[in-house]
């Protein structure tokens, strides 16, 4: 009889897993100077302004060199892919206005998330800019 509590658990805690791997964006406000971000399951992303796409792009390189080893790296397209702590690491930097630039950082490793790691590097590439 112990085990059907269990059971029961283990196959709600199962069909929860479809509704919370989602797309679902969640703002994170007051992180000091950065400003806020969006996180979802393995991305964080935000809009950084008054930079230049240059400048975001030679921060993201400097931070992934210092962190990881860069496996591939596109300038014109504005993405950089890297492995940092085993886990896959994948940057866009696009151009949204002449002042404003869109950062995204994402990390997996094999078919996880890693929203910690992807939260650490976004906040280390910034904080590179704002020097």
């Amino acid at each position: 009889m112990k085990r059907t509590p269990r059971i029961l658990c283990l196959l709600f805690a199962l069909a929860m897993v479809p509704a919370l791997s989602g797309c679902v964006y969640m703002v994170i406000g007051g992180v000091g100077a950065l400003g806020g971000y969006y996180v979802s399951p393995d991305t964080v992303e935000g809009i950084l302004t008054d930079k230049q796409q240059d400048d975001i792009w030679d921060a993201s390189v400097d931070v992934l060199s210092i962190m990881g080893i860069i496996t591939e790296r596109s300038e014109p397209g504005g993405v950089i892919m890297a492995k940092v702590q085993g886990a896959k690491v994948t940057i866009n930097i696009t151009q949204i206005s002449q002042s404003s630039v869109k950062i995204s950082v994402k990390a997996r490793r094999a078919f996880f998330p890693k929203i910690r790691l992807a939260q650490d590097i976004y906040v280390k590439i910034v904080d590179n800019v704002n020097q």
